[in-house]
């Protein structure tokens, strides 16, 4: 099993983010120095993608273009001797190879991986969302490919969440077979409170066979009359089988504005060039309240 390629669906509004995302894809807005979408290809490319298929509206062409090449910014650049800038910018262009594919209708995200069927071609491939990432060494992706490869078997990523909040979740449960590894036996999209007793949240990973396309064109719309892709994952497991792997590192919901803040904090305060600085802005901010 080899995993080179991921499903990247980006044709959301963004409503969460309003009114910032607007005019603006909320997969661009920056988190210090880069948009939210480079942190999630980052973390594709550390599992060893290299192959990134957008899923996109006629609004979020900008996501495409962000990792294409920009010769006239390159020529500027380098007539002003900006070497380091100019090194960013050529680096995210051959961070990865680009496709996309368009979802026509908002019809959830079962529907939206759905709609990248014809551009793979693999036994088995990855799915992330473009609003969330996450972040640690060997965290994220790489799990979930190191668990599909060795068990060779179909993972998603799971977090634990407190109980009041299942109900905003796509939840698994599951038998653990190794630390942070779990037979899945139990899928919901969304379950009522108290409903599960497990906190196994899916946090929008996945390593998935191209089987799961012809489960995904099966599915009535369901929570929301959306197609959901959690619905088609579950009748997958229940014949064949399938894994959750607890995420390690620090998720980033870039959704949220909490998270999106602390995200924008965390990465300045890693610079040292604006370390200090931003600690004493900061702490001079947190007095007035």
């Amino acid at each position: 099993m080899k995993i080179s390629k991921v499903i990247l669906p980006v044709a959301g509004w963004g409503t969460r983010s309003l009114p910032a995302s607007k005019n603006i894809p909320k997969e661009m807005l920056p988190i210090f120095d880069k948009p939210v979408i480079q942190y999630v290809v980052e973390e594709a490319v550390r599992a060893g993608i290299h192959d990134v298929v957008f899923v996109t509206n006629r609004h979020k062409s900008v996501v495409e273009d962000y990792f294409d090449r920009s010769v006239e910014l390159e020529e500027l650049l380098e007539r002003e001797g900006k070497t380091k800038q100019l090194e960013a910018v050529r680096n995210v262009a051959a961070m990865v190879d680009v496709m996309s594919v368009r979802q026509k209708e908002q019809r959830g995200l079962g529907h939206a991986v759905g709609c990248a069927r014809n551009m793979i071609r693999e036994d088995f491939f990855a799915v992330m969302v473009g609003d969330d990432f996450i972040v640690g060494d060997d965290a994220g992706l790489v799990q979930l490919v190191d668990a599909a490869e060795k068990y060779q078997m179909p993972a998603i990523g799971v977090m634990e969440v407190p109980a009041d909040k299942i109900d905003k979740y796509g939840m698994v449960a599951g038998t653990e077979i190794a630390e942070g590894v779990f037979r899945i036996t139990d899928m919901v999209e969304k379950p009522a409170l108290g409903t599960m007793d497990s906190r196994l949240a899916i946090v929008g990973r996945y390593v998935l066979p191209s089987e799961i396309f012809d489960y995904i064109m099966r599915q009535k719309p369901g929570r929301g009359g959306e197609i959901q892709l959690t619905d088609a994952l579950a009748a997958y497991m229940k014949e064949k089988g399938m894994l959750a792997v607890k995420m390690k590192g620090h998720r980033f919901d870039a959704g949220d504005w909490v998270d999106y803040l602390t995200a924008c904090t965390y990465f300045g305060l890693k610079d040292e060039q604006i370390r200090e600085p931003l600690k004493k802005a900061l702490a001079a901010v947190l007095k007035r309240f």
